[in-house]
């Protein structure tokens, strides 16, 4: 009769007999469209960040990193307003307004866009000047209007894009704003944004976000 012992002793001298089973690389995730424009609302929201920091010196006579806000803007503007805000006019802003979705609020998102273009400009100016009235205002402009129409688009537009066009339709669309990053961001793409913001953060002294626990 084979005992417990006699058995323990056989898998110990037979070790291909326990192998640990071989798992299959797990394939990358992938990312649908609206959560490929909501990490880059992310990116978009750190950067108002700095605004924020960099309009509040401004307005109590202190001197930020004009440099990096200027490099801020210069994100803004590559990937948010050359990139993201374009997928956005040519894929998703027709498809609501041929199908009579959310047209009034389209309508104000489209005319949102070409003022934040405006206001991005006047940032870049300004940061070569020396009028930090003006620029705190640039600054707390731009962010008073995209904190709502981000906000909105997360909540409203993207949800019911996503309802509208179907499943197949939607991966699709996945796949092309994949290619469409790549070639407007390079093959760094989101990564290398996220990256250029973090060392924005570390010019303001804001690396460390446990600081900002209460």
């Amino acid at each position: 009769m084979t005992t417990r012992r006699s058995l323990v002793a056989g898998l110990l001298l037979a070790p291909a007999a326990i192998a640990a089973p071989k798992h299959p690389e797990k394939e990358e995730a992938e990312v649908g469209p609206a959560e490929d424009l909501m990490r880059e609302h992310g990116v978009l929201r750190r950067v108002m960040f700095l605004y924020d920091e960099a309009a509040h010196r401004l307005e109590h006579g202190e001197k930020p990193p004009l440099d990096a806000v200027a490099a801020g803007a210069g994100i803004v503007r590559k990937v948010i307003e050359q990139y993201h805000e374009k997928l956005e006019e040519k894929f998703i802003f027709p498809r609501m307004e041929k199908a009579r979705k959310l047209s009034a609020l389209t309508a104000t998102l489209r005319k949102q866009h070409e003022a934040g273009r405006t206001v991005t400009a006047g940032i870049l100016q300004q940061c070569g000047g020396s009028d930090g009235a003006a620029l705190a205002k640039l600054l707390r402009s731009f962010n008073r209007m995209y904190r709502p129409h981000a906000a909105r688009e997360d909540t409203l537009l993207f949800p019911a894009f996503h309802d509208l066009v179907g499943e197949k339709a939607y991966k699709a669309l996945g796949e092309m704003f994949e290619a469409e990053e790549t070639k407007q961001l390079g093959h760094e793409g989101f990564e290398g944004a996220v990256a250029q913001v973090g060392k924005l953060e570390e010019q303001f002294g804001f690396a460390d976000l446990d600081q900002f626990t209460p």
